[in-house]
């Protein structure tokens, strides 16, 4: 393929994403309105964008768990992955894309950082977030026994307050504050 394709491509491939950013945020928008009082605009699409985004990776947690790896230790050679902690990789494969996609286009749509600079540190943030997750994991379902969805819901909640924080103040900086649909 020629550059110039690979370029055209590129740029109606992102057309196609800040189109259908903009239609999710008009159905998010609508919705504001009857939180307006108790949340900003920003945090609002935050907590929805990330509620799909959690809620996806819960699901590919839970099938990752349940029929990909149960009762199965995945060994790579230079470390062997109990279920839970296989799933959570599986999960984070998956919600890594489609996280910044969200933050991006539909969260932090003002951010005056290159792409390449916001995914850069997304991707920091997020390995971050994976190792407290993976961590909590470890302590939760190893030490204290506890069921691994539920240590997993619970990891969860702890790691997306300090994402929201991390994401709106390091990796899509703005210098406005509203937000622009």
């Amino acid at each position: 393929m020629s550059f110039l394709k690979v370029s055209i491509t590129l740029r109606t491939m992102n057309h196609l994403l800040e189109k259908v950013a903009a239609g999710f945020c008009c159905v998010i928008d609508f919705l504001h309105p009857l939180f307006h009082r108790f949340i900003s605009l920003q945090t609002f699409r935050y907590l929805v964008a990330g509620g799909v985004n959690t809620f996806l990776g819960l699901f590919v947690y839970f099938g990752c768990y349940q029929y990909l790896f149960k009762e199965i230790v995945l060994d790579l050679g230079f470390y062997a992955f109990k279920a839970h902690t296989a799933s959570l990789f599986g999960s984070f494969i998956v919600t890594f894309p489609v996280g910044f996609y969200f933050a991006r286009y539909v969260v932090f749509d003002n951010s005056f950082l290159r792409t390449r600079v916001q995914l850069f540190r997304y991707l920091m943030i997020c390995l971050f977030n994976l190792f407290l997750n993976y961590l909590l994991l470890k302590i939760l379902v190893e030490l204290l026994n506890w069921q691994a969805l539920i240590a997993q819901i619970t990891t969860v909640l702890i790691v997306v307050t300090f994402s929201y924080v991390a994401q709106r103040n390091f990796s899509f900086k703005s210098k406005k504050k509203q937000t622009n649909c």
